[in-house]
């Protein structure tokens, strides 16, 4: 694979590069960054002049749920999903059936996920079964898969001697512990954010304390475990981000996730959405929304991710009693981010490149992705200024669970290069 980008504009953080000029991919290699690249037999040549070239975005926030449901998303789907929606890299959830507990099971996956565009990486259970009753008794056997984070995302560890036992790991072997902060007891089988629109639609409340208790005592545990790296999942609560923001001063290790539902969508959108409003953490008030916003700009929040949850129509249309939570969105995170963000001066695009490609290979412990010559080519190739319509039909992943269709958004993914491969986007 030879490609010649003729006047593209080139912005990597860190290479400190924010240039307009010719880039040439040799073999999946950057042969050169320079002015006015003489064209070469055999490249194709690509007009650069309204395409930004990015390192490789990365999704450390999906569930891909093979095994056991791939009716609704599986391994090659779903990276279909997130090279179309301009990433490279992605985390996958341990949430399947069963779920990923085993060095058997991951080190199938992995074999299966090796020849994609897309580099897919597996988390491990903390408990076993997810069940948070017991620590799981084969932690390193699971490191040694190549596991790169521990979870039992979709269920909180509410347990604190197992809090702590898996931070003692993290330490050790310098691996985060990512924490779904939701207290079950709290939640008690609630649907949606408890608050004056749960009241008026005759739906449970989940209250805000379900997400923050867990992130008070979890901390706590974190900053005395010296060297464990804890790492909050998906933040719904604006106060959550003030408690993150004193934790960090203790424990430098301890990083924070947003979705861009829970900074664009509010429990009002609930009514209008229904089910594909139906999220877990749920979508809570505009002045979470003015927090998480206000902690994004102040770098408090250090990732944005999707927590990409495919779900069937059929399941979908159970009613918000009965319909499981969460929503696609590898898809629409790009022009979602940069319309609600970079467009209305919350942040930078370097920082949105930040956030959704250097930060969360930092924290996950891979090596970051460089635009430089002699690099492995592992870019996210953007047409930043264009407008276009979300249209879930254009989309790749199995599943269609998302309220963003038809919404008008700017930044439009072009393609994805890695691993000597390339794929335009079809959005």
């Amino acid at each position: 694979m030879n490609l010649l980008f003729k006047n593209i504009h080139i912005v990597s953080p860190g290479d400190k590069i924010n240039k307009r000029c010719d880039l040439f991919i040799v073999d999946g290699v950057i042969e050169k960054i320079s002015d006015d690249i003489k064209e070469t037999d055999g490249a194709e040549i690509i007009d650069g002049k309204s395409l930004t070239c990015v390192p490789g975005l990365f999704d450390m926030h999906v569930h891909f749920r093979e095994p056991g449901q791939i009716i609704k998303e599986d391994l090659l789907s779903g990276s279909n999903a997130a090279m179309n929606g301009g990433f490279t890299g992605v985390l996958c959830m341990p949430n399947t059936k069963p779920p990923l507990d085993s060095r058997d099971v991951i080190e199938d996956l992995k074999d299966r996920s090796k020849d994609f565009l897309v580099d897919v990486y597996f988390s491990g259970c903390i408990t076993k079964r997810r069940e948070g009753k017991e620590i799981i008794s084969n932690t390193d056997e699971l490191i040694k898969s190549g596991i790169i984070a521990f979870t039992d995302d979709g269920n909180a560890v509410n347990d604190g001697e197992i809090m702590k036992q898996i931070l003692k790991v993290s330490a050790e072997y310098k691996i985060p512990v990512l924490q779904h902060c939701e207290d079950p007891i709290l939640m008690k089988n609630g649907v949606m954010n408890e608050g004056d629109v749960s009241k008026k639609l005759g739906l449970r409340g989940i209250p805000a304390s379900s997400e923050i208790n867990v992130i008070e005592k979890d901390l706590s545990y974190a900053i005395e475990i010296e060297g464990s790296k804890y790492h909050v999942q998906h933040i719904s609560c604006g106060d959550s981000v003030d408690i993150i923001a004193k934790g960090k001063i203790k424990n430098k290790n301890i990083t924070c996730e947003v979705c861009p539902h829970h900074f664009i969508l509010t429990d009002s959108d609930v009514e209008k959405y229904e089910t594909n409003a139906k999220m877990n953490p749920p979508l809570r008030t505009s002045g979470d929304i003015e927090k998480i916003l206000e902690s994004l700009s102040k770098d408090v929040i250090d990732v944005i991710c999707t927590d990409h949850a495919p779900h069937t129509e059929e399941e979908k249309a159970r009613g918000m009693s009965d319909a499981p939570f969460g929503i696609i969105g590898l898809e629409t995170c790009v022009g979602l981010v940069y319309s609600y963000l970079v467009e209305k001066g919350l942040i930078s695009f370097e920082k949105m490149i930040e956030k959704m490609s250097i930060n969360p290979r930092r924290i996950l412990g891979l090596p970051e992705v460089r635009i430089s010559e002699g690099e492995k080519a592992n870019l996210t190739i953007l047409n930043e200024k264009e407008e276009w319509v979300i249209d879930k039909n254009k989309f790749l992943t199995k599943s269609r669970n998302t309220p963003y269709d038809g919404f008008k958004v700017i930044c439009k993914p072009f393609a994805v290069i890695n691993n000597n491969l390339i794929h335009y986007c079809k959005l």
